[in-house]
């Protein structure tokens, strides 16, 4: 009766309260106006407020802890692929000897000089 077209009809709108119109808003108002009078009301829906509040809350420190234990789970994974990748990686053949006193030679010039200048 009061409730807006399907999602794809003609005349479609997002609302901020899902598929609650005004006019449904309203009613329920007033049917909570007589239920509760004029008195409660304000106090119920500050207490409704206070709990809607926590439960944001709530979904949120749940939301963010999944979210970090994902990322955990993320980085994990990715750090035992690359001590993997690593370990897979080999020479079929050994390195000449020539490549192995060149590669050790700058470091050979490193430590002696590291040892003249103190």
């Amino acid at each position: 009766m009061f409730t807006p077209p399907f999602p794809g009809e003609k005349g479609h709108r997002h609302t901020m309260f899902g598929s609650l119109g005004i006019p449904e808003m309203i009613m329920i108002f007033i049917v909570a106006l007589i239920v509760f009078g004029p008195k409660r009301l304000p106090e119920i829906g500050r207490t409704l407020g206070k709990a809607l509040g926590e439960f944001k809350k709530a979904t949120d420190d749940f939301k963010s802890t999944i979210e970090r234990e994902v990322h955990v789970e993320e980085m994990k994974s990715l750090a035992s692929t690359r001590v993997s990748v690593i370990d897979t990686v080999s020479r079929s053949e050994p390195a000449p000897a020539e490549v192995v006193a060149a590669a050790a030679e700058p470091a050979a010039v490193a430590a002696a000089s590291s040892t003249h200048t103190e």
